[in-house]
């Protein structure tokens, strides 16, 4: 992969940098589940008028159509200048349109693109339940088809922002008879429909971002099924290869500039003077500089038009466990004031126990390593 900057580039570069330094909101997103949803609203608004949304978007549907290293240069400028995180716009941007392009009908693409791109629809995700978490293979939601329409009842858990968004990308057995991978099916779930409720969980820093949702007897139309009726895995997986393509980019930028900071926190407390504090600095960024190396490997392939695969659990181990090295050196250097509860003045604070949650979301290191076994290294199954 050429990562020789070219003067279009440049240019783009300049021009995000200068649109950002101007727009980025000065506010930080509120933690307040309502509040943030509102801010996120805006905020994608802001940048679909400004024609900054859908980077990567075939133009077709109402995105930029950009290359690679623009998405890069995206992803370096807005964690530079200090944009606000994606919070509940996630799943919308990052899963749900980028399924629909893919494998959505006309209909569903006409329905909800533009007002994913516009913020006018916020989307939650409905595949973790109580005994289906990183195991996602052992869902038990039912789905059953009655006429044109899908019955679902169970249950899911730890859906971020179920009580804020608009629509879910809801994955539920369809086959009684099936198991594991086979029988599923994903399907777009309004969240206002009859039969939903939705406890949010309060969190042990006080926020209540994540819910649980109960399905009675919830009645969704099959024209909302996307793919095929129990051809749902094929779908998740898309759904999950969307995810881990770029999107581990704006992490890897946010850990490059925040272990940058540290440094220069070294640097005016005098611990910089400590040899063993050089050596544990200079190990973080060779740890960051093999993130690095890891990721535009990754991209250089997508670049070239291979689909993200199953390489993208190295790439979450990896980062996961550098962001980890790079937070709780920052306790050794900051002290235990690092740890402070107030996360509105304490950006570290925060990071730290962001860190601590996404070992797990989207996956547990161990069946993170089970996939890269089976699927990347396709070694024997353990019995």
């Amino acid at each position: 992969m050429d990562l020789t900057w070219s003067p279009e580039e440049l240019a783009f570069r300049e021009a995000l940098r200068t649109w950002l330094a101007a727009n980025v909101p000065a506010e930080r997103r509120p933690h307040d589940p309502a509040a943030g949803a509102a801010f996120d609203r805006a905020w994608q608004r802001v940048l679909f008028d400004a024609g900054w949304a859908g980077l990567n978007w075939p133009r077709e549907y109402g995105g930029r159509g950009l290359s690679i290293l623009q998405q890069v240069i995206w992803y370096e400028e807005y964690v530079r200048a200090g944009g606000p995180p994606m919070g509940f716009r996630f799943v919308a941007q990052n899963h749900a349109g980028p399924t629909l392009i893919a494998l959505g009908t006309d209909d569903q693409k006409a329905g909800h693109l533009q007002r994913i791109l516009s913020g006018e629809a916020l989307w939650c995700q409905g595949f973790s339940e109580p005994n289906a978490g990183s195991d996602l293979a052992s869902l038990r939601t039912r789905g059953v088809v009655d006429g044109d329409e899908l019955v679902v009842t169970g249950q899911k858990t730890w859906t971020t922002g179920a009580d804020q968004t608009d629509f879910q990308e809801l994955l539920v057995r369809t086959d009684p008879e099936s198991s594991r991978h086979k029988g599923l099916t994903w399907v777009i779930c309004p969240m206002a429909s009859k039969g939903i409720e939705i406890q949010p969980i309060r969190k042990m820093n006080g926020r209540a971002e994540f819910c649980s949702v109960f399905y009675d007897e919830v009645r969704i139309p099959l024209s909302n099924v996307v793919g095929q009726v129990n051809g749902g895995w094929a779908t998740a997986m898309a759904t999950l290869g969307f995810e881990r393509g770029t999107s581990f980019i704006g992490e890897m930028a946010e850990i490059t500039l925040r272990l940058e900071e540290l440094i220069e926190i070294a640097k005016a407390s005098g611990d910089w003077k400590d040899d063993e504090v050089r050596r544990k600095l200079a190990d973080r960024r060779a740890e960051v500089a093999a993130l690095r190396a890891l990721n535009y490997a990754n991209l250089s392939r997508y670049a070239r038009g291979e689909p993200p695969g199953a390489e993208g659990s190295i790439t979450k181990l990896l980062t996961n466990d550098v962001a980890r090295s790079v937070h709780e050196l920052a306790t050794e250097i900051a002290g235990a004031d690092i740890l402070d509860g107030d996360l509105e003045r304490n950006r570290w604070g925060d990071l730290l126990q962001h860190g601590m949650v996404m070992t797990i979301g989207g996956g547990t290191p161990e069946i993170q390593r089970e996939i890269i076994a089976d699927r990347v290294l396709e070694l024997p199954r353990s019995r």
